[in-house]
């Protein structure tokens, strides 16, 4: 593994480095935000290990704009704050996992270990299919550079067809995804929701991204659709 260590105290960022390769893994230190945006940029790491207080850019903006990059390096946070908010304000800036200052190394070790097996896969904070674009964190959906107001059940549906683009939905998919058992009225929602998701997000910009798959159900397409015919 090779694995970057964002931290501006420079015995913490030495300590950690030193253990790293004491157990066989290259380590790279990055003393600030800017540092680590360029040096992650430039090398594929296994994973970042990023402390949360950083000069200038803090590391939930760091951890935000590496994803906004395309940069997928797993990325595990330190900070010396355990409050609930701030492990919420990272994972949602795109972090897979945190660890709270004083911790073992040993589970340092392990928890970069699991993150090593995962997948090189995707994981964007905000989610953008052709010029629309959600944040499930802040609950905004906007497309292009407006803004689009949506309940609570509107947002959840045009989460679920945006997290599968291109792909069909069934009626039952669709049901299961966004509504529990305790729903009564099943028969018609999923329709009676598309209707009013197109109202809200195709029709007042002449588009036509969610399509009706005759017999099968409901498509996001995966590059929207410029203009309604």
């Amino acid at each position: 593994m090779r694995v970057l260590i964002v931290e501006d105290e420079v015995k913490m960022a030495g300590l950690l480095r030193r253990g790293f390769r004491e157990e066989g893994l290259a380590a790279d230190i990055a003393s600030s935000g800017d540092d680590a945006l360029w040096m992650a940029r430039a090398t594929e790491y296994d994973a970042i290990v990023l402390d949360v207080m950083l000069p200038g850019a803090d590391g939930f903006e760091v951890c935000r704009r590496l994803r906004e990059a395309g940069t997928w390096s797993p990325v595990l946070m330190l900070t010396a704050r355990d409050a609930v908010e701030d492990r919420v304000t990272g994972l949602d800036a795109g972090a897979d996992d945190y660890l709270t200052k004083p911790f073992s190394f040993a589970e340092l070790l392990a928890r970069l270990r699991a993150l090593a097996r995962r997948p090189p896969l995707e994981r964007p904070a905000v989610v953008d299919v052709g010029d629309l674009r959600l944040d499930p964190a802040t609950r905004q959906v906007w497309r292009g550079d407006v803004e689009i107001q949506l309940s609570t059940k509107e947002f959840a549906l045009l989460e679920t067809f945006m997290r599968r683009p291109g792909q069909v939905l069934s009626r039952y998919q669709l049901l299961e995804h966004c509504w529990d058992y305790g729903y009564e009225n099943r028969s018609n929602v999923v329709d009676v929701y598309v209707r009013y998701l197109r109202e809200k997000v195709d029709r007042p910009f002449g588009r036509t991204s969610l399509e009706t798959v005759r017999g099968a159900g409901y498509r996001l397409r995966r590059d929207g659709e410029p203009e309604a015919r």
